[in-house]
């Protein structure tokens, strides 16, 4: 069982310790703080990576997030083919006065169109304000820190060895066609009749 008043003589000893001490005042603004590279600022939008599967918007706890889009009828790329309907982001809104910053929406998109920024100064004075449409999150877009250095030790991703494989597949499929190609030259130049020259003063 705890002494009675042990409690109070730890925040006693820790007044006494601190008192002692200069404080450090932070001159912010004019100092800026020293924030992690990977500090949950403010929502980056990379739309070209988005595809409006809407999962953003629907596994956001605060109903925050606001997308529009319209349906576009793509023709179709090959004779005979057919013809594919693709999804157009109309709108794609954050109301930041509703945001509680937990990063499902980053954490659930499948393209990565969603990215912390460590920007945190974007207060405003009228709470209309904080509804952040696609051109403002494609500012903060600009804010976003590289990613850090893949670990040398670490395996290759399985998307970009597979992006490999299929690049190492094809180029052995182009060099053996043109060595098939090159093979086919040389004999066809094999069996072509040899030539005589016809004798001097035939007409």
């Amino acid at each position: 069982m705890p002494i009675p008043g042990s409690g109070l003589a730890k925040g006693l000893a820790v007044t006494l310790r601190t008192m002692t001490k200069r404080s450090h005042t932070a001159q912010y603004p004019e100092v800026q703080p020293e924030l992690p590279p990977r500090s949950r600022g403010v929502i980056g939008l990379f739309e070209e990576n988005c595809t409006v599967c809407m999962l953003c918007a629907r596994e956001c706890p605060d109903w925050c997030i606001y997308i529009d889009s319209h349906k576009e009828t793509v023709p179709a790329s090959t004779p005979g083919g057919r013809e594919r309907s693709r999804n157009v982001l109309d709108r794609f809104a954050i109301d930041f006065s509703l945001c509680m910053y937990c990063g499902i929406c980053i954490e659930v998109c499948p393209f990565d169109a969603l990215f912390w920024s460590p920007e945190f100064e974007y207060a405003e004075t009228d709470i209309y304000e904080l509804t952040h449409e696609r051109d403002k999150l494609r500012e903060w877009m600009w804010t976003v820190p590289a990613p850090p250095a893949l670990d040398p030790a670490a395996e290759e991703p399985k998307e970009i060895a597979a992006a490999r494989k299929a690049v190492e597949k094809a180029e052995a499929a182009a060099a053996a066609a043109a060595a098939a190609a090159a093979a086919e030259t040389a004999q066809a130049a094999d069996t072509e009749p040899p030539t005589t020259p016809s004798p001097e003063g035939d007409a």
